[in-house]
């Protein structure tokens, strides 16, 4: 259930039935020649839309600020300054907390997201806050390998034959599958004279065109079985989130002895 299709009498009464809301996190930014600036909130938003028909739940409306600096160089891209953003999801959480619900959900859209919202749960142990906040972790070896199963690249990240099929799936009218460059595009390393390293620019030192691998090969029906089964995921994450009784208490004891 889409929070923002709602009426206000619909929103209450379905609040007090599934106490959960989603929220996808994506962000503006170059998709290589072919796909919208707008991919991961589309994409992420849509994906939580379908498990929430499966197991019913909010999803809250399309979230598109996050971390993304490095893609300040492309045409296109909105990133919010690091301080207001992280107060801006912290407001966005007591919205959705006031409006009712006491658990969130978090779906990352983005893969330069990972470190922003795992700091941002990491932070809910800075005081007592009165929800819980789940991030959804998708990555696990069974995923990795169905998507082996389907895909007949091998190199994904952005842009890349998986990505493009779900866009096609989701929207194709808005995949221009002719603008796709004709040699796939392999990380150019141009850091790998340091070992073990990471930086600001470790994204944009292998990709700088934010393309990986060859969406040439990219089909609706291979973007079709990908969302399903990441729905399907999703959707089992919420309903154990639903049912988990577990971490209010452990929360609660934490902040107790905090305070001692």
């Amino acid at each position: 259930m889409n929070w923002e299709k709602l009426t206000s009498p619909e929103f209450k009464r379905i609040v007090e039935e599934v106490q959960v809301c989603i929220i996808a996190f994506g962000v503006l930014e170059r998709h290589g020649n072919h796909l919208p600036l707008g991919t991961d909130y589309l994409n992420g938003h849509k994906l939580c839309t379908r498990a929430s028909e499966i197991e019913p739940s909010v999803v809250f409306p399309p979230f598109y600020f996050g971390q993304i600096f490095e893609a300040r160089c492309f045409p296109g891209t909105i990133a919010i300054n690091s301080k207001l953003l992280y107060d801006l999801v912290l407001n966005v959480f007591e919205e959705v907390h006031r409006n009712g619900f006491k658990k969130i959900i978090l779906y990352n859209a983005h893969g330069g997201n990972d470190s922003f919202l795992k700091y941002v749960a990491q932070c809910q142990l800075e005081k007592d806050y009165p929800y819980q906040v789940y991030l959804f972790n998708p990555h696990t070896v069974e995923r990795s390998n169905f998507y082996k199963e389907v895909c007949d690249t091998s190199l994904h990240g952005h842009a890349c034959e998986c990505e493009t099929s779900i866009s096609l799936y989701n929207h194709k009218e808005l995949v221009k599958m002719d603008t796709i460059d004709e040699e796939p595009f392999v990380p150019q390393k141009k850091l790998s004279h340091i070992n073990n390293l990471f930086t600001g620019l470790s994204w944009y030192s292998n990709y700088p065109t934010h393309y990986v691998g060859d969406a040439k090969v990219a089909t609706i029906d291979k973007g079709k079985r990908l969302f399903e089964y990441d729905a399907k995921q999703l959707a089992s994450f919420i309903k154990q989130v639903k049912n988990d009784k577990v971490l209010k208490g452990l929360s609660n004891e934490f902040h107790l002895k905090t305070t001692h």
